[in-house]
């Protein structure tokens, strides 16, 4: 009750302290577009400008130690300034080959051992909070008071507790009429302003240490809300767990350390789809050899339910339908399949499987085809067994998808990274299902090659384009996203009426086709049936055709809620993708990226795809850098190419 006084405390401070007294410092992004102001009155605050625009008044940080409130009364002991210019190579580069990591710092030490650092990029700002203390400290809370123009749109992902997939879809608010008794919402958030400035929020390099969530405190303001650290747990079934008891802290931590980034992309609807904040923030690679990381593609059972035809065998969860998936991966280029849940006999035993199912010979089998295997578990049987990743390591196999950890406390973050490490050890690369987002994991251990934690194809009828289309703005925008598409029978939202072992995906079937170029993710799903992939050969060409990782791209044409265009190159290659929501859109972009003439082979939407989704058509044609192209989508709908 103590330390919520505190909090409350600071709040007060800064709705209603005078700044006049305050001291002012100033740093610019290098183009001098954006500005950071930092005051040093009673409060600690931050104010930032984009051209003439004020996109955040003096918001209040703090930072909670024990009975402390860093932040508070501050007194300056000394400023530092300097200019970071870094170009970062990508190990898995889902974006671009290289990241610029570019910008102005400003490092404000104070009394009581403890600086602010604060950067200043073209595309945005970040803060983090450093403390120099001996021994173990109790992290009590920690506070960012984020005070937004009134007339704001918020974009959000509300959730009403900690334990949460992360896959609610997204509320589209007046910041205004977002109040202090609605849901919290987990990162990224969204924002825009009256004059349309985009503002994504979010966090990286986030390390034995809570995921940070945001709340409405009230007059067009967000404040921080974290998961307390837990103190005892007892499991539920064989997945879940239940927090019995929590610590009185959200983190109990190293006394010298850095704490985790809060960054704000700042800019247009492009800016916000091409960043890479949550990239160059996120730390350091750990691992002195990545050689053995491949990114791929996988033939994912799962969501088909198993389902395969004109075969002479019974299909379903043994080795006969495994073997097939292999050979159909084998015979695209495929780099994996993936044994999702039902190998196994009980979820909580990771080494006794169904009676149908041989691993090993699974693994062996794949291996003279030139394609991997990756199994499925639960987060908590990893706990449990967690020399389960050596011995299937040993056995040949070549990753892990690891499910429903729901949580992102300090314990459970720990957890990530314990993951991360041990699989990097066995040279075994990780997909985290029932994830949070993305925050510096991946950079650390590259063999952390996605994350879900997204509203995706496995929703069925629940996953539509008119939240889909937000995902580059805002999920995908902070790190790789496994969103699992490739549905062959498309269908329009009022025609998706799939079941389990006929599913169907909302989307024409460009717009399937689009999501692997548009999507970033070092792992990419073939969510559907092998058979119907064969009797779709060439547009399973195409989707198996696409690269995983970039060495560029470039955003062509986007709109927040309405549209985006991508072209991504590999090599001499240029793929070009494009999605749309509900409202068919005519788009005209320009080739100016080309160096020299090429062939485009395209898919776009056929006549009546919006109404009969399964319409697309193939078609040819030369191309030059001094061409346009017009692309018509039809609602819900898509476009896709290559240019070589």
């Amino acid at each position: 009750m103590f330390m919520t006084k505190i909090l409350f405390s600071v709040f007060m401070l800064l709705q209603c302290c005078a700044l006049a007294q305050a001291a002012t410092e100033r740093i610019a992004s290098p183009d001098g577009r954006i500005r950071l102001e930092v005051t040093t009155g009673d409060t600690l605050r931050m104010s930032v400008y984009y051209g003439d625009e004020q996109i955040l008044k003096p918001s209040a940080l703090c930072l909670q130690v024990q009975q402390e409130c860093l932040g508070v009364q501050p007194k300056v002991k000394g400023v530092q300034r300097q200019f970071i210019s870094r170009l970062l190579p990508n190990v898995v580069p889902i974006k671009n080959a290289f990241s610029r990591d570019e910008a102005q710092q400003l490092t404000m030490r104070f009394a009581g051992r403890y600086s602010v650092e604060f950067r200043a990029y073209n595309n945005g700002i970040a803060y983090r909070f450093l403390i120099d203390r001996k021994g173990k400290v109790d992290i009590t809370n920690e506070l960012l008071a984020l005070r937004l123009p009134a007339s704001s749109q918020a974009h959000l992902s509300k959730t009403r507790s900690f334990w949460t997939s992360y896959e609610e879809p997204y509320t589209h608010v007046a910041l205004a009429d977002y109040q202090s008794a609605d849901e919290m919402t987990h990162l990224p958030v969204l924002l825009e302003t009256e004059r349309g400035t985009k503002l994504l929020l979010s966090e990286s390099d986030v390390r034995d240490y809570p995921a940070m969530f945001l709340k409405s405190a009230g007059n067009s303001t967000l404040t921080t809300v974290f998961p307390k650290s837990p103190a005892t747990w007892e499991p539920i079934g064989d997945r879940g767990f239940n927090i019995t008891k929590e610590q009185p802290f959200i983190a109990r931590t190293d006394g010298k350390r850095s704490f985790p980034w809060r960054f704000m992309v700042v800019g247009d609807d492009k800016t916000i789809a091409a960043n890479e904040m949550e990239r160059v923030l996120g730390g350091q690679c750990q691992l002195a050899d990545v050689s053995w990381i491949k990114p791929g593609k996988v033939s994912w059972d799962w969501w088909n339910h198993w389902t395969i035809w004109n075969v002479d065998f019974e299909t379903g969860i043994n080795n006969q339908t495994y073997q097939y998936f292999i050979d159909f991966a084998a015979q695209y280029g495929l780099e994996y399949i993936l044994l999702d849940e039902g190998w196994n006999k009980d979820v909580r035993d990771p080494y006794t499987t169904r009676d149908d199912i041989d691993v090993r010979q699974l693994v062996e089998y794949g291996r003279q085809r030139g394609v991997g295997v990756i199994l499925w578990l639960a987060w908590l049987t990893v706990e449990n067994h967690m020399d389960l990743i050596k011995y299937y390591a040993d056995m040949g196999v070549k990753g892990l998808k690891i499910d429903f950890m729901d949580h992102s406390d300090q314990w459970m973050v720990n957890f990530y990274e314990r993951v991360a490490s041990e699989c990097a050890k066995n040279k075994l690369i990780v997909d985290f299902h029932g994830s949070f987002k993305p925050a510096g994991l991946e950079i650390r251990y590259p063999n952390v090659i996605s994350y879900e934690g997204v509203r995706g194809l496995e929703n069925g009828a629940g996953c539509v384009p008119d939240n889909t289309i937000w995902l580059p703005f805002i999920r995908n925008a902070v790190g790789a996203m496994d969103f699992t598409p490739g549905s062959m029978a498309s269908a329009q939202p009022e025609d998706n009426h799939g079941s389990g072992s006929l599913p169907m995906g909302s989307g024409t079937r460009a717009y399937q086709m689009a999501m692997y170029v548009c999507f970033e993710s070092g792992l990419q799903m073939l969510a559907d049936s092998p058979t119907r992939y064969m009797r779709e050969d060439e547009c399973t060409r195409y989707i198996a055709s696409v690269p995983t990782t970039w060495d560029e791209s470039r955003v062509l044409s986007a709109q927040v809620g309405s549209h985006y265009v991508v072209a991504r190159r590999k090599g001499a290659k240029w793929y070009i993708g494009a999605m749309t929501g509900s409202k068919p859109q005519q788009l005209t972009i320009k080739l100016d990226f080309l160096k020299t003439d090429g062939l485009l082979t395209g898919f776009r939407d056929g006549r009546n795809a919006h109404r009969i989704a399964v319409d697309y058509q193939r078609f040819n044609q030369h191309v030059s850098p001094d061409d346009t192209l017009t692309l018509r989508l039809a609602r819900n709908g898509g476009w896709c190419g290559v240019i070589e």
